[in-house]
């Protein structure tokens, strides 16, 4: 019933209000300041939008620049009232609805200004763009019912609105209420880690795996953090949650603890600094650069560019390769066999100069040839080279030392063997058989 009597007593003293002369010449006038605001806002946009695509502004010109021209028709709106509210109160006639769009008008470009703000230090090209007028809107909307002394109103309306679960009472506005809180201070607690990120990304004392495991736990401690603010904002019992945390422990326990394990190896990874971004890895079959580290998997590009995931508990369980780790430098090892009829000194010294002739061989250390062994078909020989690039590949450097390395044998004439057999056949012909059979 109080409700209702609020309700009423707004409806009077708006009735009031609309039944003055004065109220329908200030609004009048509200208007005629919006459309000259939108029709010299559209003109200074078409004249100032170029200048930010040109690239002549950049950094925090730029941004100023664009925030300026965004809301651009409500401060030209706002600048207006704020002169006729002026001029008014010089020839001493009250302008209270005018002196309300003021504050109204301004707390509209304020607010959309911050938004744009917001939205553009997360990234360019962030997703809350999409949303950017709604979010806009709702914040706007909020203020104004606070600033008309509707909010106090508003509530109660949507609390009479109510369903009984238990003991537990869910009402319209707490519904409201928590969905509001939550969106801003998700986007407040992205804001800063975003900018968390950012100093983590700057600093040098720091190792990269580390900087990625700081910024992604930071993102997850804030985002929890504002969904338990916004539940105690929205009046919700905490300790309602025993029992969803509760079924969440049994859903860990169930299915969901290889999403854990690799979110806690992902975490481990990071801190022993054993994978880091762009180094070369070995897992199984698949050879790559390591991307990134991430929650649940590592992204891995493969020689062939495809892109890999391997999942943070395969890097834990399994054994790995890691190419770069601690040095850039691998050696990689190519047989070669020659005939015995050719010098093996010779060819050691043709394999260490074909091996300097490759521009991706090291020479410190140097290429070294060894004498392996004596095989059946020939000698056994192996060339054992240094690269310092091994995310470019090793077959590409093989191939060029193969073919330089047959360059300089047929030049030589050092000859490779290939298998050979002798097949020997023998002429003597079979006893005679005694003609009696074995029975008698």
């Amino acid at each position: 019933m109080q409700t209702l009597a609020d309700i009423e007593s707004l409806v009077g003293a708006l009735r009031a209000l609309l039944a003055a002369p004065s109220t329908w010449w200030q609004l009048a006038l509200i208007g005629g300041a919006f459309l000259i605001a939108f029709l010299a806002g559209h003109f200074l946009q078409r004249y100032l939008k170029p200048m930010v695509q040109s690239g002549g502004f950049s950094g925090l010109g730029r941004t100023a620049l664009r925030t300026s021209i965004l809301a651009l028709i409500p401060l030209i709106w706002w600048a207006l009232l704020l002169a006729a509210q002026s001029w008014l109160r010089r020839r001493g006639i009250t302008a209270d609805v005018v002196h309300m769009g003021l504050i109204l008008v301004g707390a509209l470009a304020l607010i959309r200004m911050g938004v744009f703000v917001l939205r553009h230090s997360f990234s360019p090209g962030s997703k809350l763009k999409a949303w950017e007028g709604v979010l806009t809107t709702t914040i706007w909307a909020l203020v104004t019912l606070h600033l008309l002394g509707l909010l106090p109103v508003v509530t109660e309306i949507l609390e009479e609105f109510a369903v009984t679960i238990g003991t537990t009472r869910i009402s319209l506005y707490t519904v409201v209420s928590f969905v509001l809180s939550i969106v801003l201070l998700s986007l407040l607690a992205l804001w800063i880690a975003n900018g968390t990120q950012a100093l983590l990304r700057r600093s040098d004392a720091l190792d990269d795996s580390v900087k990625i495991v700081l910024a992604k736990l930071s993102r997850f401690v804030l985002l929890l953090l504002a969904v338990v603010v916004a539940m105690v904002t929205a009046g919700i019992d905490l300790t309602a949650l025993a029992v969803f945390g509760g079924a969440l422990g049994v859903g860990l326990g169930l299915g969901l603890q290889r999403i854990v394990s690799n979110f806690v190896g992902g975490i481990v990874l990071a801190f022993e600094e054993s994978i880091r971004p762009g180094d070369v890895i070995s897992v199984h079959d698949t050879v790559g650069v390591v991307l990134g580290l991430h929650a649940r998997q590592v992204t891995v590009r493969d020689h062939d560019g495809r892109t890999i995931m391997i999942p943070n508990e395969t890097l834990l369980t399994h054994e790995i390769i890691n190419w770069t780790h601690g040095d850039r430098n691998v050696r990689f090892r190519l047989p070669v066999q020659i005939s015995y009829g050719d010098d093996p000194e010779q060819v050691l010294t043709l394999l260490v100069s074909a091996a300097h002739a490759i521009p991706r061989v090291l020479h410190d250390p140097a290429p070294v040839a060894h004498l392996m062994g004596f095989g059946d078909h020939g000698i056994e020989l192996e060339l054992h080279v240094w690269v310092n690039d091994p995310e470019v590949g090793t077959h590409s450097v093989r191939s060029d030392i193969y073919r330089k390395v047959w360059q300089e044998f047929r030049h030589a004439g050092i000859t490779i063997p290939y298998p050979q057999r002798e097949v020997l056949l023998r002429t003597n012909s079979a006893a005679p058989a005694d003609d009696r059979s074995a029975g008698k």
